[in-house]
């Protein structure tokens, strides 16, 4: 157990490092700013490559509510759920930390950190009905590739791509409206640096990503019957 719960907090402190790295440092960076494009791709890279690293050690879920959703599933445990949520959000956190220390290396203030926000702090403006059906949708979507491409009868070796560039697609259609978070912990970490708004906000990036995974564990195993 706790060679996987090591692998789940260097996963996803990577996944946060590497997708908050990019949005926080390099998306607007003068002359030569990765953009949505960028940031969207970077997250996808995160979670390619652990899934080849970490996948065979703990399953590299790096995020709460796949958990749950491979859980609701039948593919994990709940009773160690929460040891995977809190070596999940202990990642998020760390990464965070060394994101918040080379960002203001410069003198630089942090600004949104890379925060997930609806209203005024949606980068779009979105409303917090739109952010939430969008958290829900996105997360169940990437249950369900997250489910078909690991299960029995999927061809064997391609599940990191598949989800990699799931969660690509992914932040492409979201980033404009929430900043994409479908991983609370991935939320969680950035927020805490933030404060005020961040916080207050929170909660729909915990419920929304866990109730699409929750949707998607229940309705992948009846499309496998």
């Amino acid at each position: 157990m706790n060679k996987r719960l090591a692998a789940e907090f260097l996963g996803t402190l990577w996944l946060v490092l590497g997708g908050c790295g990019s949005a926080v440092l390099a998306a607007a960076f003068p002359g030569v700013g990765i953009g949505l494009h960028g940031v969207s791709l970077a997250f996808g890279l995160t979670v390619l490559t652990m899934a080849y690293a970490i996948g065979p050690i703990s399953g590299c879920h790096l995020n709460p509510a796949v958990t749950l959703g491979l859980a609701v599933g039948g593919r994990f445990s709940f009773k160690e759920l929460p040891y995977y949520w809190l070596a999940q959000v202990l990642g998020a956190l760390a990464a965070s930390a060394i994101l918040y220390v080379i960002a203001t290396g410069n003198g630089s203030a942090i600004g949104g950190f890379a925060s997930n926000g609806y209203g005024d702090h949606s980068p779009g403006k979105y409303s917090l009905g739109a952010a939430f059906l969008t958290e829900v949708v996105m997360t169940f979507f990437f249950l369900m590739v997250i489910l078909g491409s690991t299960a029995k009868k999927a061809a064997p070796g391609f599940a990191p791509l598949a989800i990699g560039l799931c969660l690509t697609l992914i932040h492409l259609i979201s980033i404009p409206v929430t900043n994409t978070s479908v991983n609370p912990a991935r939320s969680t970490g950035p927020a805490l640096f933030v404060g005020g708004w961040a916080l207050s906000q929170l909660w729909l990036f915990w419920l929304a990503p866990l109730i699409g995974a929750a949707l998607a564990g229940m309705v992948f195993p009846k499309l496998e019957e």
